[in-house]
């Protein structure tokens, strides 16, 4: 399962990770985040121990979104120490995640 990023987690969870994280940026009342939220638990699972796959629900979570200048969502952004290496915005097909992820692990 994907784990809940909050603001108040963030540091811990994301820039103190030893591995790659996947963020999803999403929000309840949103369409398209809901088509991606079961990709996003799909590879929560697949890739466990791998790794980190969480979601921000921005709504809740303003601080994180905004540090990264989310204006779309659902965006998905790929960090790899502490960095932004890669990013995804709008809905996409699994494919394109696991892309993206393999090529930061």
């Amino acid at each position: 399962m994907a784990l809940e990023i909050t603001d108040a987690n963030f540091e811990e969870l994301v820039m103190n990770s030893d591995k790659p994280v996947m963020i999803d940026f999403w929000a309840v009342w949103c369409g398209p985040c809901r088509m991606v939220g079961p990709i996003i638990e799909e590879l929560a699972t697949e890739y466990e121990g791998k790794a980190v796959i969480g979601k921000v629900d921005v709504d809740s979570n303003p601080n994180v979104a905004m540090k990264y200048g989310i204006r779309n969502i659902p965006t998905v952004i790929f960090v790899k120490g502490g960095e932004v290496v890669d990013k995804q915005v709008g809905a996409a097909p699994k494919q394109s995640f696991v892309t993206k992820l393999e090529a930061i692990l």
